[in-house]
């Protein structure tokens, strides 16, 4: 495990890394999607800042709120910790930003929901990537498989072998990430979205089986309760949509934002 990196007198934590490599990543995706559709490539990175400022404060928020019994005597001082960087909160803060700026931007609409599908996934694989190089905890159960690893040197460190979940969700959800890609063109408004939403669920509902989480209700654990509302909304949405009249777009279908303003 690499928790840390040094470069002379710089010593970087790895999983930082990967979270901004995920935005840098995010961003590209971002970037090469508004020239597609002719809208200012530029525009990626103020998207991106948002997502990123919005992400950090919601995840921040989140963790205190369910952590609220543990931080209560140092609200500040845990606010501003480096640890503590919950996926759901920084989703929903991210999530918030984004809108603020695209309803500045003339661009509030279901295909900004559909440009976000891509970079979603992919920034959440290169995130776990910084899961398993710092070893942060987020492993599965102990299990003697023929790839179980140990994280001795992690910040969370453990000396038995477990299932390495960081690894499965990465290579799933970045080749989730790379499906919805070569969808991008494909459907209705909204239903590249709708997709990521029951992917990304069916994802993390699945991979919690393998993971140290405690049940909270029905024998689930909180991240596969809020999983299973995501594939519900996916789902539904994608059957609505089909019953109107198909999932597919016509040839002549406007490309998306061609109604918003520049």
């Amino acid at each position: 495990m690499y928790p840390e990196i040094s470069i002379g007198p710089v010593t970087l934590q790895t999983f930082g890394l990967m979270f901004g490599l995920g935005f840098i990543a995010a961003g590209l995706v971002i970037a090469r999607r508004f020239g597609e559709v002719g809208k200012p490539p530029d525009w990626a990175y103020e998207m991106t800042f948002s997502a990123l400022v919005g992400g950090l404060v919601g995840s921040r928020l989140y963790f205190l709120f369910e952590n609220w019994s543990d931080v209560k005597d140092d609200v500040i001082g845990s606010l501003f910790s480096g640890s503590g960087l919950v996926w759901y909160g920084g989703a929903i803060g991210g999530a918030l930003a984004v809108i603020i700026w695209a309803h500045f931007r003339g661009l509030l609409s279901l295909a900004l929901l559909d440009l976000a599908a891509v970079p979603l996934a992919l920034g959440y694989a290169i995130g776990r990537v910084g899961c398993q190089l710092s070893g942060d905890g987020d492993y599965g159960k102990a299990w003697d498989g023929p790839w179980a690893m140990a994280y001795p040197d992690g910040t969370v460190p453990t000396d038995t072998p477990v299932h390495p979940t960081p690894i499965y969700e990465t290579l799933v959800m970045g080749l989730v990430a790379i499906v919805l890609w070569r969808l991008r063109d494909t459907f209705k408004p909204g239903i590249l979205f709708a997709l990521y939403l029951f992917a990304a669920g069916l994802e993390r509902f699945l991979v919690e089986f393998l993971r140290r989480n405690s049940d909270v209700a029905l024998g689930l654990t909180q991240a596969q309760l809020l999983s299973l509302g995501m594939m519900i909304a996916g789902a539904v949405w994608i059957a609505v949509v089909n019953g109107r009249g198909g999932l597919r777009r016509a040839d002549d279908d406007p490309l998306p934002f061609a109604t918003a303003p520049a």
